[in-house]
C-alpha cells in the first residue's frame, strides 16, 4: 500500500495523461477559534484534461473524513473511491472535473495548515506549510511539482482575522454571524507546493516598492504580541534592496504581483518560499539583544526566498530529483546578494565560518548521498533534503560560477528564465544554457561534483631549496575509500607573510586548475616559502585543506592578525577540519580559540566557534585530561567576557558561552550574581533571553529546580517563556527530569517547537549517570517515532535527541548491533547511523588528544 508516498514512476505516469487547468478550494476556517473543533472544511472543484480518454489516475488527499466526491457529476462513494491518502479517478474523459468536500485536520506539526494559540492574548493563527508534500492536508491536488495549474483560492473566516494568499488580498465580503469571506483573485500557474492560506489576527504593515520593472506592494505580519519586535523599516530595506539587485541581475521582473512575508510561530524551517507569500519563522523578530550574526541569517534567509522567487516559482524542477537545483541556486544566490547590495559586505566569510561547515560535516557522515540524489519517492525527498542539498550545493555552484565565470553565468540563467517561464525544466536544460553561455563543457564538471557524494581534501606537498624557496610544489589531493571521486578545483593559493606591525599580510595570490591526485604548479618554484601558505584562498572549492607544519605554526601564534576575515575563516575551518579529523589535539584547538577569538571580526565566527570548541571540550577531548580542559575553557571564557568591549557582539556571545560552560561553584555563582544584579558586567543587558540561558544553565547544574524555572514563566507568560521553561526543566539532572522531558518529547500533542527545544536541551554532558537508560529507549522510540510523530517532528527527535553523552567503544558496538537489526524506517536508520559516525570520530579525536 502506498500510504502517503508517491513514487516518481507514478508522477511521470500522472503527467503524461493530465494537464491541470484549474482549482478553486473553498476553505472554511471559522472552527479554528474552537477550542475543541479539530478539523476544517474544504471543497475543492479541479479541472483537468485527459490525453487518454477512458483511463485512470487517482487525485491525493490526506484528511480524517471525505463527505462528497464528484467526477464529471458521476458521484463516487469516500468508502470505496477514497483510501490510502489517494482518491481513484476511473473512465476520465478528454475534460474533467472533480469535486471533492471533505474534512482537513488542523496540525500542530507545522505540515499542512497549523493552528496555533498565543498564550500571551489567547488570539488564534493559522499557517500553511506544503513543501514536499502537503497541500493535500488542505485541499485535494495533483500533489506533484510539474502539473502547474492556476488556483483560485475563497476562504471563510472570522471578519476580524486577517487573511492571506498568494495572490492580492481582497476586500472580504460580510456573511454574517461574524464570519466574512475572501475571494482572492486567481494566481499565476504555479506548482501545488508553494501555494499558501495564512489566516488570524495578524498585525500588517504595508510598504511598496518602485523597481525598473515597476510597482511591487508590500506586506509585513506577525502576531499581535510582537508586533512591537518588527523592525519593519529595516526588513522593508533589506526587501527593496534585494528585488533592485535580482531584478537588474536576472533581468526578469518579479513575476507575481505583490510580495507578502509572514512571521509566523511554532515553525519548522527557516523559511517557505510560498509564491508572493512568504512564510518565515517568527524568531526572526527577536524580543531581546542579538548579534550580528543574527540579523546576517536572518538577510540570507530572506534573500534565499526572494531569490526562490525566479529559481523554484517562476522555474520549477520536474520532479524532486533537482530539488537541490532549487535550493542550491537560492542559497548561492541569497550570500551573493548580500555581499553585494546589503550592508553585510563580507557576506562570503560567514558563508565559509558557519553555512558551508555544515555541508562539510554532512558530507562526512555515512549518511552523505551526492548532491543530484536519485529521490525514487516521497521517502528518498524527506531523508535527502539536509545540507548536502543546500550547503555542499551552494559552494558547489559558487564553484562553477568560478568555473565558467560570473557574466556568463548570469547570461546563461537569464535565458533560462525567459525559456522555462512558469515551466518544470530539469537540470540538463540548464547545464546545456550554460554551456552555449559559457563556452566551457560541463557534462563531465556535473558528473563528478553532483553524482557522487564526499568531500576532498588537498594539500601543500613540496620541497625547499637551500635559500627556503620551493624547489618543487605541487596541490595533493585525496579522497575516502567510501566515495574515492578526485574532482577538479578552481583553487586560489595565497601567500602570507607577517609584516612590520605584526599583521599577517598577504604576499602573492595565484589561481590554478587542481585535478587528479597532484597537481604541480610550477609558478611557485623558485618563490621564497610564506610565514603562511593558504589553500584556497578566496573560497572558490568545496575541500578540506591542510596547512602544512610552517603554516599551521603561524596559524596559532597569529591567526587574529589577518588583514581580511574570509583567509581567517578558511584557517579556523582547516584546523577545525584536523580537530575533528583527530589530527590536531582538542586541547591545541581551544589554546587557539582563546589566544584568537576576542580579536575575531566576523559576527559568524564569533558565535559559531565557542559552540564548536564546546564539543570539542566535551567531546573530543582525551577523558583523562577532560575535567582540567573544562576548568581551561570555563575560565578563559570568563577572562574574555570580561575583556570584551561593553555592548558587543564579543560580550553577548561569551555569556552565553560562559553560561554553558559553567560548571564550577564559582562560576554557578556568577550566574546567579546576573540573575539577581549582585554581579554586573558594564554593557551586558541581562533581558529575558539572557535570563533564561541563565536559568537553564543553573537548572542544568543542579541549583536550579522547578520552583525557580516557575517564578520565571510567571514573569514571561509568552510562547517563548513555555518553550524556554520546558527546555530547562529537562535540563536537570535528575531522573525525573529526564522522564517527563522524554515522555513530552515522544507525546504527539506536544507542539513542534516545544519538542524542539526540548530535544535539543535534554541531553547533558556531565549527566551520563541519569541518561545511562536512555540509549535504549532511543533505539526503541526509532522503531515508530516517524509513525507516530510525523516526519519534521520525528526527524528533529532523531536527528538531535540521541544522547550523545554516552558516546563510548561500547555504545558503537550497541549501534552496530541494531543498524545489523532492527525494524524501523530507513530514515530512522539513518539518523542511528549518523550518530555511530559521530562517536567514532569522537574517539579517534579522543586517541588523539591523548598523545
Amino acid at each position: 500500500m502506498p500510504g502517503t508516498n508517491l513514487t516518481r514512476d507514478e508522477a511521470a505516469t500522472r503527467a503524461a495523461l493530465l494537464d491541470v487547468t484549474s482549482y478553486t478550494i473553498d476553505l472554511d476556517l471559522t472552527s479554528a477559534t474552537q477550542p475543541d473543533q479539530g478539523t476544517f472544511s474544504s471543497t475543492t472543484t479541479l479541472e483537468f484534461t485527459c490525453r487518454e480518454p477512458g483511463s485512470s489516475t487517482f487525485a491525493d488527499l490526506v484528511a480524517p473524513a471525505v463527505r462528497e466526491i464528484t467526477l464529471n457529476g458521476r458521484s463516487l462513494d469516500p468508502a470505496t473511491a477514497y483510501a490510502d491518502s489517494r482518491i481513484a479517478l476511473d473512465d476520465l474523459e478528454a475534460t474533467n472535473t472533480l469535486v471533492v468536500t471533505a474534512d482537513c485536520a488542523y496540525s500542530n506539526t507545522g505540515e499542512g495548515l497549523h493552528r496555533f494559540v498565543d498564550p500571551a492574548d489567547d488570539k488564534v493563527y493559522l499557517y500553511s506549510q506544503f513543501e514536499v508534500p502537503d497541500a493535500r492536508r488542505v485541499f485535494t491536488t495533483f500533489e506533484q511539482p510539474d502539473l502547474k495549474s492556476v488556483f483560485t483560492f475563497n476562504v471563510t473566516a472570522p471578519s476580524h482575522w486577517v487573511v492571506v494568499s498568494n495572490a492580492e488580498t481582497p476586500e472580504p465580503r460580510e456573511l454574517g454571524d461574524g464570519a466574512s469571506v475572501w475571494n482572492f483573485p486567481t494566481t499565476k500557474k504555479m506548482s501545488t507546493y508553494i501555494t499558501a492560506v495564512v489566516a488570524g489576527e495578524y498585525h500588517g504593515e504595508f510598504d511598496t516598492y518602485e523597481g525598473k520593472f515597476g510597482t511591487i506592494p508590500l506586506g509585513h505580519y506577525c502576531r499581535q504580541s510582537l508586533k512591537e519586535h518588527m523592525d519593519t523599516a529595516e526588513l522593508v530595506a533589506l526587501t527593496k534592496q534585494s528585488f533592485a539587485w535580482f531584478e537588474e541581475q536576472f533581468d526578469y521582473p518579479y513575476p507575481f504581483g505583490k510580495y507578502d512575508q509572514l512571521y509566523v510561530p511554532e515553525y519548522n524551517a527557516g523559511a517557505m518560499e510560498n509564491a508572493g507569500c512568504v512564510t518565515l519563522r517568527d524568531e526572526y523578530l527577536p524580543r531581546s539583544r542579538q548579534p550580528r550574526s543574527f540579523f546576517e541569517f536572518r538577510t540570507s534567509v530572506i534573500t534565499h526566498e526572494m531569490a526562490h522567487m525566479w529559481f523554484g516559482d517562476l522555474v520549477t524542477m520536474k520532479w524532486w530529483d533537482d530539488l537541490w537545483l532549487n535550493e542550491s541556486f537560492a542559497e548561492w544566490a541569497c550570500y551573493w546578494c548580500e555581499a553585494n547590495a546589503t550592508d553585510f559586505t563580507d557576506a562570503w566569510t560567514g558563508f565559509a565560518n558557519a553555512r558551508k561547515q555544515t555541508g562539510y560535516r554532512a558530507d562526512q557522515l555515512p549518511s552523505t548521498h551526492p548532491i543530484a540524489a536519485d529521490n525514487v519517492d516521497l521517502h528518498a525527498v524527506e531523508v535527502n533534503f539536509d545540507m548536502i542539498t543546500y550547503a555542499k550545493g551552494a559552494s558547489v555552484l559558487k564553484q562553477l560560477v568560478a568555473w565558467v565565470g560570473l557574466e556568463p553565468f548570469l547570461k546563461g540563467l537569464r535565458a533560462y528564465f525567459k525559456e522555462w517561464e512558469y515551466g518544470n525544466p530539469e537540470f540538463k536544460d540548464l547545464l546545456a544554457t550554460l554551456e552555449k553561455s559559457s563556452g566551457r563543457e560541463l557534462q563531465g564538471w556535473a558528473q563528478e561534483w553532483l553524482q557522487t557524494a564526499g568531500v576532498n581534501t588537498l594539500s601543500p606537498s613540496f620541497e625547499l631549496g637551500e635559500d627556503g624557496t620551493y624547489s618543487s610544489f605541487a596541490v595533493a589531493q585525496t579522497a575516502s575509500a567510501e566515495w574515492p571521486t578526485l574532482r577538479r578545483h578552481r583553487l586560489g593559493i595565497g601567500l602570507y607573510d607577517v609584516d612590520a606591525a605584526g599583521r599577517l599580510v598577504r604576499r602573492d595570490y595565484l589561481e590554478v586548475d587542481v585535478e587528479g591526485a597532484s597537481t604541480d604548479v610550477p609558478e611557485l618554484v623558485g618563490v621564497q616559502q610564506p610565514a603562511l601558505l593558504l589553500l584556497n584562498d578566496e573560497d572558490h572549492a568545496y575541500a578540506k585543506i591542510r596547512l602544512d607544519e610552517r603554516s599551521l605554526a603561524t596559524a596559532i601564534s597569529a591567526l587574529s592578525t589577518f588583514e581580511d576575515s574570509l583567509p581567517r575563516a578558511l584557517v579556523w575551518g582547516a584546523t577545525w577540519d584536523m580537530t575533528r579529523d583527530g589530527e590536531m589535539r582538542a586541547r591545541d584547538w581551544v589554546d587557539l580559540v582563546l589566544a584568537n577569538i576576542g580579536e575575531e571580526t566576523d559576527a559568524w565566527a564569533v558565535t559559531r566557534i565557542p559552540s564548536s570548541t564546546a564539543l570539542a571540550v566535551h567531546s573530543y577531548s582525551d577523558p583523562a585530561h577532560r575535567a582540567e580542559l573544562r576548568t581551561t575553557w570555563e575560565r578563559g571564557l570568563r577572562e574574555l567576557l570580561l575583556a570584551a568591549e561593553a555592548g558587543s557582539d564579543h560580550q553577548l556571545t561569551f555569556a552565553r558561552s560562559y553560561a554553558a560552560a559553567a560548571h564550577s561553584d564559582a562560576a554557578l555563582d556568577d550566574l546567579i550574581g546576573l540573575l539577581d544584579g549582585s554581579f554586573t558586567i558594564e554593557g551586558l543587558a541581562v533581558d529575558q533571553d539572557m535570563r533564561w540561558v541563565l536559568i537553564t544553565a543553573l537548572a542544568k547544574s543542579g541549583r536550579f529546580g522547578d520552583a525557580e524555572i516557575d517564578a520565571e514563566l510567571e514573569v514571561d507568560k509568552t510562547i517563548s517563556g513555555k518553550e524556554q521553561a520546558a527546555a530547562a526543566r529537562v535540563s536537570q539532572p535528575t531522573a525525573e527530569a529526564k522522564e517527563a522531558g522524554w515522555n513530552a518529547i515522544l507525546d504527539p500533542g506536544t507542539p513542534n517547537e516545544t519538542s524542539r527545544e526540548m530535544v535539543f536541551s535534554i541531553f547533558r554532558f556531565g549527566q551520563e549517570d541519569v541518561l545511562e537508560p536512555y540509549l535504549e529507549k532511543f533505539l526503541s522510540a526509532a522503531e515508530t517515532v516517524i509513525d507516530t510523530l510525523g516526519f519534521h517532528k520525528a526527524s528533529t527527535v532523531l536527528e538531535y535527541g540521541f544522547p550523545k553523552p554516552l558516546g563510548s567503544q561500547a555504545t558503537l558496538e550497541r549501534l552496530d548491533a541494531w543498524l545489523a537489526d532492527n525494524s524501523a524506517p530507513k530514515g530512522a536508520q539513518r539518523y542511528v547511523g549518523e550518530a555511530r559516525s559521530e562517536i567514532a570520530r569522537a574517539l579517534a579525536a579522543q586517541a588523539c588528544d591523548a598523545r
